[in-house]
């Protein structure tokens, strides 16, 4: 068997004729710049042929079902075993997924629960058991021998006409005495005058005494017994009754629960979601908090934005009560009453006096008024109109489900515990604390026996989970919430539990989001997998994560067309020893990366935050300065995310945009030192080919109108729409637009051809044969940022955002790249120029989270450069980072922690690089000591 993987002139996109020997079960590092190919030989190369070769593998009935992919442009690839990828996909949009579902830890969880739970009795909170007449029979001979037994069901008397009925049971089913009030009586003393009614009594199925070879007996009558008594009987042991259950009954709640199934334990299903949100734990409705726009204007002058003299109705029914009430409506609504207050939002008991006067006529009535909110809900309710829906719907906010108090589980799933803790309550628990209780759960012999199979792999997984350092989530933390990095991570840690050998992972980045503490443990897990026989190839620019490979690939020696070719390869300190590889030089001299500052920074003014709630933040006190590079920094789930997102951005929204939103803070003040902000996320900025880098920027519409102002164009008639590629007129119409054509071969891979018609250009020929400066617009499209510069120089609109381009590195794209091409580092840096090349006017609060996401230290280095540009032109950059080159060129930190989840949202450390540095509580100050000389620390 080769001990390589053998690649032989791989051509992938921007790949030229790649040839290299991979060693297997080992760990590969692929690095170097942006836009480099280090995608397209690991996942579209490697990934893609190990994936095909598989499914070619199967029958073509099976291949119709998984889908087919196209063969690498590549022409030999030996030593190539079934390969799994896990890359970045976040973002997950089902409600109903969460990392407890997605690990299918949850599913372990249902069964356990649904095997060993203890029922609970929702009233009395007495653990209810239930017994099969095998287990009563135990109970029974674990009597000393001679011991007197009664084996009985009971019988409810409703009044005296039941005695006759009850008289011809017994006679019919052979029974013969009963007891009542525990004085045993024989059927022929029953007399109406026996009993006080209603009554229940105890009817006696067997008498006996124990001794040995009785259990068979013994079985037999209980099982008479459960049937006679509908699931329930009782057994007098020495006149002492003791009550059995073969059902889950609770007599003080008067409640059967069911034999629990799995399934009683899934909110996706209807036997065990909660009624009320249907399992969603959620509910969306109308709260004070969200029709409440500012408390500091009068109720009826901006308070409450949906009410105003349009709506007269409810507007002037507010003016009566108030007017009843001698209220002062001109008074900040802050400043009213609270029960009026309250009445005016929920409605009231107290009836009042309404008036309405039109032109025509006046009428009167007498009723209580019904509140704002209940006014918005029937408004809401009987709407026809989208757009009244639409509108009303911003000012609604989900709020947690007062059924199951957000538990997702109908009550009855939720009165089964372990440890005295329910199923939600056990994935509400960081991983770290799950991984604790069932470390420590304690059962008896019987559940362990049963559960030891299930437990051993809710343990394990959760131990994965922890060991990839996710341990600050719970499993019952929605996909929708889990970042990129975190859902590779998740899966990563999936596999681990699959114990796969044999196999090739290919890794995008998993370090993303990663705190510098965290980064060795993620090194660890990649190391186990290695352990097991397995190839694991990882794409990465984290230094630490480069350092610990056994092999390294540095691809170069730019991005795009200058990238594509091996620069380096082998270990890492044969990398360091090559002078060609920018990777080896960063790796030999971190100080490489300092950079020089063109402004001085001393803050006056601040944004200043009080007593911010959202998640795990917890009355947080935190003041931003402003007009510097700032730093937002912490550990995984430390509540970065929470305070940028849930807190400043809907501030900032509201302040500049006077959109209502839901504040998560006390007080916030000091935006009246901005003009503007710009939040840059990490989304997609194009889901189809038609979107590509001239249309994104704008720079297009320039363009079209040049090619639209050449005399052949002004003869013809030509306006800027003829040169779109996306509506009729001058596209080719035989492939819209498009350039290519796909084929489909159904059971084999489709087949994507270039057009016949336009060769590929998009354009008709007669679009095409207008010329600018010798060019069509095709050919102005396949040009890089870099030859268009110099093309449009006497374009100031054009040549301004495509210099903006060139400087933050993207001058090897072409302008008619397809956006779904761009990888995640150069969608994100494009985004930045787009805001970079517009014209801001006064002072700009750019916020950032994580931009050096795939990005090479090289890259980082001209992103950061052209931050501190906007530094220097008077705005603020605010950032969540784990980079440290970055974070130690910051103005200011603000580091959040100590740990993730319930242990973090707290103000750790904040001050400048320096001073983080110093502090001994803070994991990014421990960080930050390296990249300091001893003196100063």
């Amino acid at each position: 068997m080769m001990d390589y993987i053998s690649i032989e002139r791989a051509r992938e996109h921007n790949l030229k004729n790649v040839s290299i020997k991979i060693p297997k079960n080992k760990l590969v590092v692929i690095t170097g710049p942006s836009g480099s190919g280090k995608s397209s030989l690991a996942f579209d190369t490697l990934y893609a042929e190990g994936q095909r070769r598989y499914i070619e593998s199967l029958s073509s009935y099976a291949r119709q079902f998984l889908g087919a992919i196209s063969p690498a442009n590549v022409d030999r690839i030996e030593g190539l075993s079934p390969a799994i990828a896990i890359d970045q996909k976040g973002n997950n949009k089902n409600p109903r997924s969460t990392v407890g579902t997605i690990t299918e830890i949850f599913d372990y969880l249902r069964v356990l629960y649904s095997r060993i739970g203890d029922v609970y009795c929702p009233v009395s909170q007495r653990i209810i058991s239930k017994y099969s007449p095998s287990q009563v029979t135990n109970e029974i001979l674990k009597n000393p021998e001679s011991t007197k037994i009664y084996i009985c069901f009971s019988h409810k008397l409703e009044n005296k006409n039941s005695i006759s009925h009850l008289k011809l049971f017994l006679e019919q089913s052979g029974f013969r005495r009963f007891k009542y009030n525990d004085v045993e009586v024989l059927l022929e003393d029953l007399s109406d005058k026996t009993f006080s009614f209603p009554c229940e009594i105890s009817v006696i199925l067997d008498r006996l005494i124990i001794k040995d070879n009785m259990r068979e007996r013994l079985v037999s009558s209980v099982e008479q017994a459960f049937k006679y008594g509908h699931g329930h009987c009782h057994v007098y042991i020495n006149d002492k009754k003791i009550n059995y259950s073969e059902i889950l009954y609770s007599k003080d709640a008067d409640i059967t629960f069911p034999d629990f199934e799995p399934r009683h334990f899934s909110f996706n299903s209807p036997l065990g979601a909660c009624q009320k949100c249907n399992g969603l734990g959620i509910s969306q409705g109308f709260t004070d908090h969200a029709i409440i726009f500012d408390k500091s204007l009068p109720l009826l002058q901006g308070a409450i934005p949906l009410i105003s003299k349009k709506n007269n109705f409810i507007y002037k029914m507010i003016l009566d009560v108030a007017s009843a009430e001698k209220i002062n409506l001109n008074l900040p609504y802050k400043d009213l009453p609270r029960d009026f207050r309250k009445g005016i939002l929920f409605g009231t008991k107290k009836i009042y006096k309404f008036s309405f006067t039109s032109e025509n006529s006046k009428f009167e009535f007498k009723k209580q008024f019904q509140g704002v909110i209940p006014w918005l809900e029937k408004k809401y309710l009987e709407t026809e109109s989208d757009k009244v829906r639409k509108s009303l719907e911003e000012f609604m906010e989900e709020d947690i489900c007062n059924s199951c108090q957000g538990k997702r589980l109908g009550n009855l799933s939720l009165q089964v515990k372990l440890g005295e803790l329910d199923i939600m309550e056990v994935g509400n628990l960081p991983i770290t604390e799950s991984l604790s209780f069932f470390t420590s759960l304690k059962m008896s012999k019987e559940k362990e026996q049963i559960s030891i199979n299930l437990l051993k792999e809710i343990r394990s997984r959760l131990s994965f989970l922890n060991e990839v350092g996710l341990g600050y989530l719970t499993l019952n933390r929605s996909a929708q919430t889990i970042s990129g990095g975190e859902s590779q991570r998740i899966r990563l840690a999936t596999q681990i539990g699959s114990a796969l050998t044999g196999i090739i992972y290919v890794l995008d980045e998993p370090s993303i989001g990663l705190h510098a503490r965290d980064t060795h443990r993620l090194i660890a897990t990649l190391k186990h997998l290695r352990s097991l026989d397995n190839t694991i190839i990882v794409v990465e620019h984290d230094e630490e994560t480069i350092a610990h490979a056994d092999f390294i690939i540095d691809l170069g020696p730019g991005s795009g067309i200058h990238g594509g070719e091996i620069i380096a390869s082998g270990s890492v300190e044969e990398i360091k020893k090559n002078l060609s590889s920018i990777t080896g030089r960063y790796l030999n001299d971190p100080n490489l990366f300092s950079l020089k500052k063109n402004y001085q920074f001393s803050p006056s003014n601040f944004i200043d935050i009080k007593g911010a709630t959202c998640h795990n933040i917890k009355n947080l006190n935190v003041a931003i300065p402003l007009q510097g590079l700032i730093c937002l920094t912490g550990v995984s789930g430390s509540g970065k995310s929470t305070l940028l997102e849930d807190i400043l951005v809907p501030a900032l929204s509201q302040f500049f945009s006077k959109v209502a939103t839901r504040a998560h803070y006390n007080s916030i003040i000091g935006l009246n030192h901005l003009n503007s902000y710009v939040l840059l996320d990490q989304g997609p900025i194009g889901r189809t080919p038609h979107s590509n880098l001239a249309t994104y920027t704008g720079i297009f519409d320039q363009i079209r109108e040049v090619f639209a102002q050449t005399p052949e164009s002004k003869v013809k008639g030509y306006q800027p729409g003829r040169f779109s590629f996306n509506v009729k007129g001058g596209r080719c119409e035989d492939c819209e637009g498009d350039g290519i054509k796909k084929i489909e071969m159904h059971f084999l891979p489709d087949v994507y051809v270039t057009c016949s018609e336009c060769g590929g250009s998009r354009y008709n020929v007669e679009t095409l044969l207008v010329l600018f400066r010798g060019k069509n617009i095709a050919d102005i499209l396949q040009s890089t940022v870099e030859e268009s510069y110099d093309f449009f120089k006497n374009h100031p609109k054009i040549s301004r955002t495509l210099k903006v381009l060139l400087d933050i590195g993207l001058g090897y794209l072409k302008l008619g790249q397809p956006a779904t091409t761009l990888s995640g580092g150069e969608a994100q840096r494009l985004k930045l120029a787009r805001e970079l090349s517009r014209r801001v006017n006064g002072h700009c609060l750019y916020i950032l989270d994580e931009p050096t996401t795939g990005l090479h230290t090289s890259d980082v280095k001209i992103l950061l450069s052209a931050l501190l540009d906007l530094v220097a032109l008077g705005h603020t950059v605010f950032v969540i980072e784990h980079n440290l080159h970055v974070i130690r060129n910051a103005d200011y930190i603000i580091d959040l922690g100590p740990e993730g989840g319930d242990q973090g949202g707290q103000l750790v450390a904040f001050g400048t690089p320096e001073e983080v540095a110093l502090n001994t509580k803070s994991f990014t100050g421990q960080f930050l000591k390296n990249f300091f000389p001893q003196q100063t620390i």
